[in-house]
């Protein structure tokens, strides 16, 4: 089977990581008899710099086009300075917006061989943690009715509405629901509904959804209890499924309870049938641009994401998953996951940079 991917490198350590995330594909095609077609596509601030936009038209229509578009990074202080819309940002908005990417899906994951990185006592978390928080991407706050006026009595005000339509929180709690039944069949949805009209919207739109999915526990908790949960007891959470506001604090917040940001991927979905985009939660970290030591996992799992939920490859999506734990397994380190042993770790040869991250997991993806 043949299957065109769009590859947006982007800016700083997001070519380095892409390209170790692109090879294991090329490896998984070779493995399991498929062809992956990759088209690298400028976005960013390399765009800016190449054609004077963030997000040419050529890339747009080249990732609308494809079966699914890996991501790298985008951003640098270099373009700081540039006004909003013409900012690398625009590009991975400009993109889920055409796209229709209206859910964002995160896991969170503490890795057994990275457990020690984690910032929670040993006792919270030794059942492990395993969370999937899908956050609704195109609606809500971010983008409902917002300005600013001023009136004689208090000066300036400003305002940004919450709005949510039916048919938008539809498709976000289907897919929160579906992603349980594939997982442990418990579905938490956070929410403020005692306070917030769009909240109880949400609810009932929920209660409704209830009796399609009988093997989903369903469970509403209020987001400043969910925040408090999470590091008290972030075991008890399996899927968290979440508006575009609330998704965006409490994803931030889990993924650093992991304690390995480099470790984490991320899917935005649209519609059935239609692209995905899959990116690294990790930024362009421009510090350490060029010198080899970037974590490409994160994109590499990302890439797992890709071949599961726009490709429905399970298979191959498994193999890479268990090459990454393999190579952890090997004890292979980059420096931001090597934590205190960092010193014995280089001593033993085992303190690597990306290519050779990249090198491990393709040896032990072709060995299994």
């Amino acid at each position: 089977m043949k299957y065109h991917i769009a590859v947006v490198p982007g800016d700083g350590i997001g070519p380095e990581v892409a390209a170790q995330a692109q090879r294991v594909l090329c490896a998984v095609g070779d493995i399991f008899g498929h062809e992956f077609m990759c088209v690298p596509c400028p976005a960013g601030g390399a765009a800016i710099d190449k054609t004077g936009v963030p997000l040419p038209d050529e890339t747009l229509q080249t990732c609308m086009k494809s079966d699914a578009v890996l991501f790298g990074a985008i951003g640098g202080p270099k373009w700081d300075a540039l006004p909003g819309r013409l900012r690398p940002e625009q590009a991975i908005l400009g993109l889920r917006s055409a796209m229709a990417l209206f859910a964002n899906l995160r896991p969170a994951r503490i890795f057994p061989q990275l457990s020690a990185a984690c910032p929670l006592k040993d006792s919270i978390i030794q059942g492990g943690l395993d969370i999937l928080i899908v956050r609704e991407l195109t609606g809500g706050i971010y983008f409902g009715d917002r300005g600013r006026s001023e009136d004689t009595a208090n000066g300036k005000f400003a305002w940004d509405t919450e709005k949510y339509s039916w048919a938008e929180i539809e498709r976000i709690l289907k897919i929160g629901f579906q992603s349980a039944q594939k997982r442990r069949g418990r579905l938490c949805l956070v929410d403020k509904a005692n306070v917030l009209e769009s909240s109880r919207l949400w609810r009932e739109v929920a209660e409704s959804l209830r009796g399609c999915y009988p093997g989903v526990e369903l469970s509403p908790m209020y987001v400043d209890n969910a925040a408090m949960q999470l590091v008290r007891n972030p075991g008890q959470f399996d899927v968290i499924v979440t508006s575009n506001l609330f998704g965006d604090i409490l994803s931030d917040e889990a993924s650093q309870i992991t304690g390995s940001i480099g470790m984490l991927a991320s899917a935005s979905l649209g519609e059935s049938g239609k692209p995905g985009l899959y990116e690294p939660i990790h930024g362009s970290a421009p510090d350490i641009a060029g010198t080899g030591k970037a974590n490409p996992l994160a994109a590499i799992l990302s890439s797992a994401m890709l071949l599961r939920y726009s490709l429905n490859l399970i298979g191959p999506a498994d193999a890479v998953e268990c090459a990454v734990e393999a190579a952890l397994d090997a004890g292979w380190r980059t420096a931001d996951i090597a934590g205190m042993d960092s010193t014995a770790l280089k001593a033993a040869g085992k303190l690597i940079g990306t290519k050779k991250m990249g090198d491990e997991v393709l040896r032990h993806l072709k060995k299994n």
